[in-house]
């Protein structure tokens, strides 16, 4: 099956090479056009001012209605639009659309993508990946020093409580507002960042604030399509500056198609699962009372991750009803010569999109050979072992203070590995230790 996505002419940014002149730039400032103080003062950019919306619970009087069709939604125009006026203006590193995609035969319909421009023209990584939290470092690529014309606009809440578009808004710095930019390095049509308080300068680390910033968007678009993701350090982040991935994909995820399993009633009406018969242990964060309630319980689970110094990856989905945490072990086990040279020779980075079955590849041949096992037996690899994982779990629960613990989640810590796995064989096995050690 063969996926049919638009196909846009583009050239390669000059505003993105870093040995580019000043041709193409606009005058003034350092002649980048860039978000800091000597390009800054009288900028304006677009505002979206979203409804803060707090119910997330269909059929508890929400204010929501179920994410199910895409309706015709002014944040989905705007995002698309502006992105397609991006790229009609070549300021990607490469044309997605050209590249093909195609669902993988299977039970789970993983998705392949060869993608050969990501991986010659994308960014390197700048830090060690042995540490989840590391400092800001200004030196470093940023956020702050992209074009103004890679914004497309910036994100806050309304003041008055309802939905507001300013086409020319002034950029009030001290506010330190949030952005919403392209990522010039795109796995799908629509590929944007969502940085929160982007002056602020923060590393990549998940507090409670940003985390309900991504949680707005994903309601605020209410379309099924549209999915956020974050990589922790560690967990193939290329950046350490805050930020969110999203992008839009209409067909399933395979990790939003797998079995779960509730092992706890959280505070607030959230309730906790456990992935089953999927290659990556996760766990699985869905409903409560207010969109706040999920959000607190959701980065305090990150925040333990984080303190722990163990990698992992989010996949916010359902409109932001339904949150994915998933912790890995892969660059650990990469960088201890643990992988497989066949997988190492594949270049693939399982970030939060391959996690989730969205299979970014690099070769024409993984691209022509890519099967639902081989999927599968790239992920096994990112899995932490059964021991770690329930160490991990045991961890998340005191962070986040569970009210109500599930009858069955005894029962599951002591499941067979092959229960939760439908190809047991390919599965990370033993008690391998993956936690990153600082």
């Amino acid at each position: 099956m063969m996926l049919k996505i638009k196909r846009v002419p583009t050239v390669v940014s000059n505003y993105q090479k870093e040995d580019a002149g000043d041709s193409a730039r606009p005058v003034g400032g350092c002649g980048r056009n860039c978000l800091k103080p000597c390009c800054i003062p009288d900028a304006k950019l677009p505002l979206y001012a979203f409804k803060k919306v707090n119910k997330v619970v269909v059929g508890k009087d929400s204010g929501l209605r179920e994410c199910g069709e895409p309706p015709v939604a002014f944040l989905d125009s705007l995002v698309l639009g502006e992105w397609e006026d991006r790229m009609q203006r070549g300021l990607f590193r490469y044309d997605v659309t050209a590249c093909e995609t195609k669902v993988i035969p299977g039970e789970y319909g993983f998705i392949a993508q060869l993608n050969e421009g990501r991986h010659l023209k994308k960014r390197p990584t700048e830090f060690r990946v042995d540490k989840v939290l590391q400092p800001f470092d200004e030196n470093k690529f940023n956020f702050t020093k992209v074009g103004q014309e890679e914004v497309l606009f910036q994100f806050e809440a309304s003041d008055d409580g309802e939905v507001q578009f300013f086409p020319n808004a002034p950029i009030d710095v001290d506010n330190s507002p949030s952005f919403v930019a392209i990522n010039v390095s795109p796995i799908e049509y629509g590929h944007v960042l969502l940085i929160p308080r982007i002056f602020e300068r923060y590393p990549q680390r998940i507090d409670r604030e940003s985390f309900l910033l991504a949680l707005h968007m994903a309601a605020e678009a209410d379309n099924p399509y549209f999915r956020l993701g974050y990589n922790s350090l560690g967990a193939f982040a290329t950046i350490n500056h805050l930020h969110f991935q999203a992008y839009y994909l209409a067909v399933p995820f395979p990790i939003e198609k797998a079995p779960t399993k509730k092992i706890a009633n959280l505070n607030g009406g959230v309730k906790m699962s456990e992935l089953l018969k999927y290659p990556v242990r996760g766990l699985v964060f869905e409903d409560g009372d207010t969109l706040e309630d999920l959000s607190n319980v959701v980065s305090d689970a990150c925040i333990c991750l984080q303190t722990n110094n163990i990698p992992f990856n989010v996949l916010i989905s359902d409109c932001g009803k339904q949150v994915f945490l998933l912790p890995q072990c892969y660059a650990e086990k990469q960088a201890l010569g643990e992988v497989d040279a066949e997988l190492l020779d594949t270049q693939v980075n399982p970030a939060v999109w391959e996690i989730s079955g969205h299979m970014v590849l690099k070769r024409k041949k993984d691209y022509d050979e890519a099967s639902e096992a081989n999927a599968w037996r790239l992920l096994a690899e990112v899995s932490l072992s059964e021991e770690r994982f329930q160490e991990v779990n045991d961890l998340v629960f005191e962070a986040i203070g569970c009210a109500e613990l599930d009858a069955n989640a005894q029962k599951l810590q002591k499941v067979d590995a092959a229960s939760s796995s439908a190809h047991p064989s390919v599965m990370a096995a033993g008690s391998q230790e993956c936690v990153v050690q600082q």
